[in-house]
């Protein structure tokens, strides 16, 4: 089924034919698109919450771990054959944002790791992600009464604050397995890293990046080099993106964002711009069943904080010089593929409607 969605997705997209997957498949670079639903709201039982893989040789490297994504890690065929080895070539985790439907399936991952990892010689997985913030979103529309702070001890933590509590909430677990079979903690299987914003923005309550002179350097895995950038997904911040260039190309993931300079820096000439996109029309009729109150929020922060059909081929992926954009993270999940279709107008290269586990080959 997966792969027959594939197939529609790259022929209504305009792409080459379905055999273009296959090839994917074979190619030393390649990019999967393991989950390709964008928001907590299930839509589409075929398609699961977003994940993007990048692998280079027998090495993966992952963006965003949404509703499904492990389960989808699985189906794409990325670990070497024999129990227990999902997570073998897995070399790193990168977090564009802390929203659920980008997290979700860390906690599931990061209990079972111990199990998923028995054919792996690497050392640990790097993981890395949003630091915390000392300064909560400020609350919309202004003058709208502040609602309760959820953990206010720690409201607002980062990507290794998170893994922490997650370490607690599954402390029941992980102690009966390390007293009774020798488990490794998972603390020993992750190295996480928060991404270090000091000196660059104190990230305040409008959650607006500044415009950065150069991407941030991550992580330079042998041939494998990984930069980011502050995006715009307002008020929550801090927000990236994700370069990942190869000796056979580049590939740049855009997390949730607006039509952010910062990205199209970081993408320019890219061969592969993997980027949200929302549908206005779908937005509009959601508002419509809501009160007013609720309706003006929502529809300020989807289409404030998201790339529209319109804008993302031609404000973004044109601007960057991208020679191929895959469209993800899609909202609605069920649309008809024909409207995101309309991301080819004022875009000159080549347009993939992205679908769950297509592989796309990055040849130099």
């Amino acid at each position: 089924m997966a792969g027959a969605s594939a197939t529609a997705a790259l022929a209504t997209s305009g792409a080459r034919t379905a055999g273009a997957v296959t090839p994917g498949r074979r190619a030393r670079t390649r990019v999967v698109l393991l989950g390709t639903a964008g928001g907590p709201t299930m839509f589409d039982p075929g398609r699961a919450g977003v994940s993007t893989a990048v692998i280079h040789e027998d090495r993966v490297y992952l963006v965003d771990l949404g509703m499904g994504s492990c389960l989808r890690l699985g189906q794409a065929g990325l670990a070497p054959s024999g129990q227990g080895n999902l997570l073998s070539n897995v070399r790193g985790i990168f977090f564009t944002h802390l929203h659920s439907d980008h997290v979700v399936d860390w906690p599931s991952l990061y209990a079972t790791a111990a199990f998923n990892s028995f054919g792996r010689t690497h050392g640990p997985i790097r993981v890395f992600g949003p630091g915390g913030r000392a300064e909560l979103p400020r609350v919309f529309p202004p003058g709208a009464p502040e609602p309760p702070v959820v953990n206010p001890g720690d409201p607002a933590p980062g990507t290794s604050a998170m893994t922490s509590y997650l370490r607690q909430a599954f402390a029941a677990d992980l102690n009966d397995r390390e007293r009774d079979s020798a488990t490794p903690d998972p603390s020993s299987l992750f190295d996480l890293r928060d991404i270090d914003l000091t000196g660059v923005w104190a990230v305040d309550a409008a959650g607006k990046p500044p415009r950065l002179s150069a991407p941030l350097p991550v992580w330079e895995d042998g041939d494998v080099r990984v930069s980011a950038t502050l995006v715009d997904h307002h008020p929550t911040a801090p927000a990236f993106a994700y370069r990942f260039d190869t000796p056979d190309g580049s590939v740049t993931v855009s997390g949730d964002t607006t039509v952010t300079p910062n990205l199209i820096d970081l993408a320019q000439g890219t061969d592969y711009l993997v980027h949200e996109v929302i549908d206005r029309r779908y937005v509009e009729r959601l508002v419509a069943q809501l009160p007013p109150d609720r309706a003006n929020a929502l529809r300020e922060h989807l289409l404030a904080s998201h790339t529209t059909i319109e804008q993302v081929g031609r404000d973004v992926a044109e601007a960057a010089g991208a020679r191929n954009l895959v469209l993800t993270h899609l909202v609605p999940a069920n649309n008809d593929v024909s409207r995101w279709r309309l991301a080819r107008k004022g875009y000159s290269g080549r347009l993939i409607v992205g679908a769950d586990l297509m592989s796309l080959p990055v040849r130099a």
